[in-house]
């Protein structure tokens, strides 16, 4: 008779938030610049994805990180630490916080890669060409809507939004924003970008 393993009963939500290392001299919470970072990828994925709010929801549920972000409200307090935002929440971002939503960022952009790879060619050659980004109706519409996502839910009176307050430095924040999320989808994307988050921050 065949005995069967038994099943991995480990929460898989710590296998993968174990998974990202702590760089040595990282606070014991994560940065203003880190907090800021990470509502951008997710700001810049709703924009490309209507359902983006609930694919997050969704992703922690499955990624069994559930535990960490704790539903819609929490989820939304999480990411209005961002300083930057409207209605900015002053509270911490705990790096176990941290990497969940890095975790998610890299799950969903794992699923958009076709279309990050798509509107990064169309931006390319458009660019090179000297056309309006009016000529790619994919890349025009994720653009006008981030700008609106944008412009809805930071604080236009804050110095770091201000800086932002054209259509074209948005439409180049837009693009940054593609590039990165590209970035985590590659090998160890999550372990990357959680790094990246804390350049020049470790002692």
């Amino acid at each position: 008779m065949q005995v069967q393993s038994p099943p991995n009963t480990e929460p898989p939500n710590l296998n993968l938030i174990d998974q990202l290392s702590i760089p040595d001299g990282l606070p014991s919470e994560c940065s203003r610049r880190a907090k800021t970072q990470i509502d951008l990828l997710l700001l810049a994925i709703e924009a490309l994805d209507l359902g983006g709010a609930e694919a997050m929801l969704a992703s922690a549920k499955e990624l069994g990180l559930d535990e960490v972000v704790r539903g819609r409200v929490n989820l939304w307090l999480l990411r209005s630490s961002n300083p930057l935002r409207r209605f900015s929440q002053r509270q911490p971002m705990s790096l176990e916080e941290g990497k969940a939503l890095v975790l998610i960022t890299c799950f969903l952009a794992r699923r958009l890669t076709v279309l990050i790879r798509q509107l990064l060619l169309g931006y390319q050659q458009l660019s090179d060409q000297g056309l309006s980004f009016d000529h790619h109706f994919r890349l025009s519409d994720y653009l006008a809507r981030f700008r609106s996502h944008f412009r809805a839910r930071m604080n236009a009176k804050r110095s770091g939004v201000i800086a932002y307050s054209t259509d074209e430095k948005l439409n180049e924040l837009a693009i940054e924003l593609l590039t990165k999320l590209l970035f985590c989808t590659g090998t160890e994307g999550a372990e990357r970008l959680w790094i990246s988050l804390f350049d020049g921050e470790v002692a």
